[in-house]
Parts: C-alpha cells; sequence; structure tokens
C-alpha cells in the first residue's frame, strides 16, 4: 500500500472534522499511542473537539489496575496535547519535517476515572498562539463530566532521525532553565 502525501494545510485547515485517516496525515502518532479517534469541531488556531472511544482492549487495562480497569491519566493529558497538536499542525505547511512536543503540564487535574466503555471528549482551548509554540487549556469529559482538565504547553520542532538529534539538542537547551530539566 502506498502511503498518499498530506493534504495541503490549507485544505485541512478549512475543515470543521476530521476522521482517522485525516487525523494520521496530520499527527506522527500511531497505535497503541495515537488517542484521539475524530475530530468533530475545529476552530482554526482557537479551539478543537476531539472523541477517543475508551476499549477494554487497550494496552495499558493490563497493568492499570488490573480488576479494575482506569485509564492513566497522563494518558489523558496526552489526549489533550494530541488534539491540540493537530489543531496546530493543520496550520504548518510542512508539518510532515516537523515534531509537537510536550514542553509544560500545569493545573492538571482528574476528576473521574475514565475506565472501558467510555467516550472521552476532549476540549482544547488556545490561550496563546505563537509561530512554534501554544499554550491550551484542555478538559476532557465522559459525558457532561469533568474527567480532567490541564493547561499543557507544546513547542514545533524539526523532525530528525533520532541518531542525528539536534532537535533533541535544541529542545532540551530550550528549556534547561526549567525545574524538571525539561524531561518529558
Amino acid at each position: 500500500m502506498t502511503e498518499t502525501a498530506p493534504p495541503p494545510a490549507a485544505q485541512i485547515a478549512g475543515q470543521t472534522g476530521l476522521d482517522i485517516a485525516a487525523i494520521q496525515r496530520i499527527l506522527p502518532h500511531r497505535y497503541p499511542f495515537l488517542l484521539i479517534d475524530r475530530v468533530i469541531e475545529l476552530s482554526r488556531k482557537q479551539r478543537i473537539v476531539a472523541i477517543k472511544n475508551v476499549s477494554a482492549n487497550e494496552p495499558f487495562f493490563t497493568g492499570h489496575f488490573p480488576g479494575f480497569p482506569i485509564m492513566p491519566g497522563v494518558l489523558i493529558v496526552e489526549a489533550m496535547a494530541q488534539a491540540g497538536g493537530a489543531l496546530l499542525l493543520t496550520e504548518v505547511p510542512d508539518r510532515e519535517d516537523k515534531l509537537m512536543v510536550f514542553t509544560g503540564i500545569e493545573r492538571a487535574r482528574f476528576r473521574r476515572p475514565v475506565v472501558p466503555g467510555d467516550q472521552l471528549r476532549i476540549e482544547v482551548e488556545v490561550l496563546a498562539w505563537r509561530r512554534t509554540a501554544v499554550r491550551m487549556q484542555g478538559n476532557a469529559y465522559v459525558g457532561e463530566k469533568l474527567a480532567a482538565e490541564a493547561v499543557v504547553t507544546c513547542q514545533l520542532v524539526p523532525r530528525k532521525r533520532a541518531d542525528s538529534s539536534p532537535a533533541a539538542a535544541s529542545f532540551n537547551s530550550d528549556n534547561s532553565s526549567d525545574d524538571d530539566g525539561g524531561a518529558q
């Protein structure tokens, strides 16, 4: 099967929803780490609403927790970042040459467990937008109940091969003053 070239950023940015195939053309994540299944609302540079259908077959449920499966909160925050990344990357014409990486998580709160069979609705609003970085408020709901919330910041970096690592060196030097040493 041949992979098709990603559609122009302007074409995607004009859409209000995205199916899984369109999401995979935007984000580099793949199963089991692609944590959004569909985008149901997209307002350029402002807001995105994505859906994650939480299945009993998710690999993390094997160990978190046996007999009482709960989606790890850190993966809910990752889903927020992926939704925000999809929003930002729709604006980047050369997105296949870029990666969106976490640079911060603030005020993360987990309000209720997310379990197999739940449908997670991830709502992300842009708080600040720069050409290579974004700060977003993410809220994750099951039905009308807030399950988790966090402010996430992400940075756009060049995508390089892991063995050449200029992006990692640049990223780490840009964040060396962080309390956590720029760890992700």
